[in-house]
């Protein structure tokens, strides 16, 4: 291993301790001889290690006092923000309806024939498949609208959707429940796509989305008045226990 890559790999290690909590925050890193007897290196590399963790903030370097853990981290640039499936789904209304209008202007064959076998595969009865499909379809349109920073935009988007346990549950429960609707919405935005027209690739989108935050609506509210349900049972029994007992 090159020396380059050997203190990017220490520096990797040393951070991954520093997020165990193996170094706590604010505390005193162990001496450069100490890590290199650790990590088998040599001083040298510690020393490299350092500086590369200092110049993202993990660190801090104290001439003549020593090398400390820095007391609040910095904040993953890639980590997804703490959204609502309802803000993301607005989110998605507003920036995948415009793409769809820039795509409708410039889309290819090659493309429309892409996205109507991926409405053909929403129809699998696997969710998984059919969702995979989904995405497939939506960043098909974005690449389609020529615009990297809106395809960045979307990526980061379905990100969301994928990785945020909450959102991904919400959507999750929704699109198995209306499966049938979303594949219709889909093609109701291909048949806007073929027509080269823009307005209602737009309007197709937005109304896919306005019926995907509507169903979002209706499972929120049965999901709470099964909740008050279940606290309401769980009270009469209890209630109940308590007044045979007396």
């Amino acid at each position: 291993m090159s020396e380059k890559r050997l203190f990017h790999s220490v520096a990797e290690q040393i951070s991954d301790l520093i997020d165990e909590g193996v170094f706590p925050l604010g505390t005193r890193l162990p001496g450069e001889r100490e890590l290199a007897e650790r990590f088998g290196v040599s001083r040298v590399t510690i020393r490299e290690a350092e500086i590369a963790l200092q110049a993202v903030g993990k660190i801090q370097i104290k001439t003549g006092s020593g090398v400390y853990v820095s007391e609040e981290l910095p904040k993953n640039p890639g980590q997804l923000p703490d959204v609502s499936a309802f803000e993301l789904t607005e989110a998605r209304s507003l920036i995948e309806s415009e793409a769809a209008a820039l795509a409708a202007k410039v889309i290819s064959d090659e493309a429309l024939q892409d996205l109507q076998e991926l409405v053909s595969q929403m129809a699998a009865a696997n969710d998984d498949a059919a969702t995979s499909a989904d995405r497939a379809f939506h960043m098909t349109i974005a690449k389609a609208s020529g615009n990297k920073a809106i395809v960045h935009t979307i990526e980061t988007l379905w990100r969301m959707r994928e990785e945020l346990p909450k959102v991904k549950k919400t959507y999750g429960s929704v699109c198995e429940e209306d499966a049938e609707s979303r594949m219709k919405e889909h093609q109701l935005i291909l048949d806007a796509l073929k027509a080269h027209n823009p307005d209602d690739a737009r309007n197709a989108m937005r109304a896919h989305f306005f019926r995907l935050i509507s169903a979002m609506l209706d499972a929120t509210e049965q999901e709470a008045l099964r909740e008050v349900q279940q606290r309401a049972t769980e009270s009469r029994e209890r209630f109940l226990t308590n007044a045979n007992l007396g």
